[in-house]
């Protein structure tokens, strides 16, 4: 019996989004197709090898209606050549794709970026939006936000529609980074010193991501737009880590460090990416992505219960 449901290219499915998307996508009617750097044997798959200037997308590409691109490198940005690394792949890889994608016949597109393109924080300015001017944050940020730049001119004589999100902080079974950190802490009781941040963040639960990207790739309209989403929460560092607290059965242990030190404190580990993304603000406004009727279908409390309750493997 032929599968008459329409194919979807999705890079990056082994990932921590990846393995969330996959399967609503499957539940919404779309036949997906993994783009993958090693075989494991499913029938689903397709190589590719490394992303970059010069990919082969041909076979990845064939039949495809729409692309949903999460791959990109990330959490190595003190590398040597890191910024020509991150354009490689973040920047001229999401365009060769794009192009590819176009040349196919694809017709749409859903673009992965950071909400690190508008800047590194809020404090002392209004929250967030997809109409300021850029002001991207790190070698991560300028690669995706050169990458936006790209995608926009290709929208302009492409025939196919294209979206880009940029997500805030995402959490969820299996995060890396800072939300990985932070659940091994409270696990296993060490104290924290956020008890004195006084800041406002906005937060993403990955189901709603994977929710709002489904919900793209039914309802785009126009050649190009791009959204800020986030959960309907928006807390301090300190509350959040309670809120995970509360999820995993724990209590959260905060000390009241007085942010002048801890800011020292983050300069002495090396850590001096962390002054925004723990003590800085970070609000987002998200009336765009509810304007589309959209709204995000998992609560923070029950999305940080699904986080917990689950090995970061999984």
């Amino acid at each position: 019996m032929t599968d008459t449901r329409p194919v979807v290219l999705v890079t990056g499915a082994g990932g921590f989004v990846g393995r969330h998307l996959v399967p609503v996508l499957a539940g919404g009617g779309w036949r997906v197709r993994r783009a993958v750097r090693t075989l494991s044997g499913s029938d689903d798959e397709v190589l590719i090898g490394s992303i970059g200037p010069a990919t082969n997308w041909q076979a990845a590409l064939a039949g495809v209606e729409a692309v949903v691109h999460l791959a990109a490198r990330v959490h190595h940005p003190g590398e040597e050549g890191a910024a020509e690394l991150y354009r490689a792949v973040n920047t001229e890889g999401t365009l060769q794709l794009a192009r590819c994608a176009a040349a196919a016949g694809g017709r749409r597109f859903v673009y992965i970026s950071t909400i690190l393109v508008n800047g590194g924080c809020t404090d002392g300015r209004a929250p967030f939006r997809e109409d300021d001017i850029p002001a991207p944050r790190g070698v991560y940020g300028n690669s995706k936000a050169a990458a936006e730049s790209g995608l926009k001119q290709l929208a302009d004589t492409a025939d196919m529609h294209i979206t880009v999100i940029r997500p805030p902080l995402i959490y969820g079974a299996g995060a890396l980074g800072n939300f990985r950190l932070l659940v091994r802490a409270i696990q296993r009781g060490i104290p924290l010193p956020f008890g004195a941040i006084r800041n406002r963040r906005a937060f993403l639960g990955v189901q709603n991501l994977a929710s709002f990207i489904a919900n793209r790739l039914s309802g785009a309209n126009g050649k190009f737009d791009i959204f800020l989403v986030a959960d309907d929460m928006q807390m301090s560092t300190p509350e959040f880590v309670r809120q995970i607290a509360r999820a995993a059965g724990k209590t959260a242990r905060l000390v009241p460090v007085p942010v002048p030190a801890l800011q020292v404190l983050l300069k002495m580990s090396g850590r001096l990416e962390a002054r925004d993304s723990l003590i800085g603000s970070m609000e987002i406004d998200v009336s765009k992505a509810a304007s589309t009727g959209w709204r995000p279908p998992l609560g923070m409390e029950e999305g940080l219960r699904e986080a917990v309750s689950r090995p970061a493997s999984s």
